[in-house]
């Protein structure tokens, strides 16, 4: 049966699954597939207790509605029925809607908000693509087959095969992807806004503008890179945490797509990030378009407010702004800092998880749910935007984080009347 792997933001669609084995996925998806050696609970606990999941469920609803102000966070890795379910939940309960971008790539959801996104999608970048920039990321790592398939040596309607596409690599260290690359650009940490303009300088003719060095790289690259990009007839600009997420942030992106804007006067470019889980892009884009925003929405005055510094998951744990947390296909126990993590060892946490993590530990009630692609069918958004039907390929005595949502609602709306 052809599957489509939920792991990373590539989202391939041309697996293969045969008597419980994967063919064709990376290393990355086909461990996801493989669920007998994963650690997964038998039912929902209470307290370290087993119980049903109504029970479990009974629970949750009751200390969501007894919160003042629940956070709500993670969707990154669940499917977009899921996801819309969890938007209206917190807008029920007058809670905090947050998603795992809040970490990573929202720099650049506020550098689109500022300056659009002259984008494009992967089919589009594979079949066109003359000349492909990886800034601050390393698909050969972090999205192992995006080469084969999408970009470096993937074979597209006008350009063939990796002998008529440029690979350029930026970043600050010589990475796995830079090795395979035809021009890796080294720069110092934090000089990515600098390099961006000054690439913008030359391309309108300033060049006497731009000192000999900038960001340890020397002008006559730095004028290489710049004739290179401007003479392609199509290109693409892939970046990832190392622009977003370095000094500058989402000022970074915002040069970089000044940058891209510039190129379309003389040619065809367009720019992308390169996202992590296979959903972050739906956990974004469902409550784009249920409330406005894409994350750190607040619904406490009965209508969204969005605010990063303030409503961020990570902030609000800091400031001890929140009394209940409900998440969802995450780990935030693992990967925010000690401060957010020790307020929320003091408030009481449910878990909606298929797998048992750092977050689990602290997690007052825990509600096992299915794997989607695998045990459970939805849709999911590609990092490029593109919505792709996930399939249900094997039988589980697991409910879906939809089942338990939708239930979850019905509860707390019943309780709130």
């Amino acid at each position: 049966m052809n599957i489509v792997c939920t792991f990373c933001g590539s989202v391939c669609d041309d697996g293969i699954y045969e008597e419980g084995k994967v063919k064709r996925l990376c290393k990355l998806g086909s461990s996801k597939f493989s669920i007998e050696n994963k650690q997964r609970l038998k039912a929902p606990l209470v307290d370290g207790k087993e119980v049903s999941y109504e029970e479990a469920i009974e629970k949750a609803a009751e200390i969501l509605v007894n919160a003042k102000r629940p956070l709500l966070y993670g969707w990154a890795s669940t499917a977009n029925e899921a996801i819309r379910l969890g938007v209206i939940l917190a807008e029920k309960l007058g809670g905090i809607y947050d998603q795992c971008a809040s970490v990573c790539h929202a720099p650049g959801v506020l550098a689109v908000i500022e300056e659009g996104l002259p984008g494009g999608t992967l089919g589009s970048i594979k079949n066109r693509a003359e000349t492909i920039v990886f800034w601050g990321a390393n698909p050969m790592e972090a999205h192992p087959r995006h080469g084969v398939r999408y970009s470096i040596s993937a074979k597209g309607i006008l350009v063939k095969d990796r002998k008529h596409r440029k690979v350029i690599v930026v970043d600050v260290r010589k990475t796995k992807t830079a090795k395979v690359a035809d021009m890796f650009v080294q720069i110092n940490p934090g000089s990515d806004f600098a390099i961006f303009t000054a690439l913008r300088s030359i391309l309108n003719g300033n060049e006497n503008a731009v000192p000999s060095e900038v960001g340890g790289v020397k002008k006559e690259q730095l004028i290489e890179l710049a004739n290179i990009l401007k003479n392609t007839k199509y290109g693409a600009i892939l970046y990832g945490l190392g622009v977003s997420q370095s000094r500058g942030r989402d000022r970074n992106v915002e040069a970089a797509i000044k940058l891209v804007q510039l190129l379309n006067r003389f040619t065809r470019w367009v720019i992308w990030p390169m996202r992590g889980h296979y959903n972050v892009v739906g956990a974004g884009e469902i409550p784009a378009w249920e409330a406005g925003y894409q994350y750190a929405i607040d619904f406490s005055r009965g209508y969204p407010r969005f605010f990063p510094n303030e409503f961020s998951a990570v902030e609000v744990l800091k400031r001890g702004d929140c009394d209940a947390a409900l998440v969802v296909a995450s780990d935030p126990a693992a990967h925010f800092p000690a401060a957010a993590v020790k307020h929320l060892k003091k408030i009481p946490v449910i878990q909606i998880d298929p797998y048992i993590n750092m977050t689990s530990l602290l997690a007052k009630i825990i509600i096992p749910s299915a794997i989607y692609g695998l045990e459970a069918e939805g849709s999911a958004y590609r990092m490029d935007g593109v919505v792709l039907r996930l399939k249900k390929v094997v039988d589980s005595p697991y409910w879906t984080d939809e089942d338990i949502l939708e239930l979850l609602l019905k509860r707390v709306e019943e309780l709130k009347r």
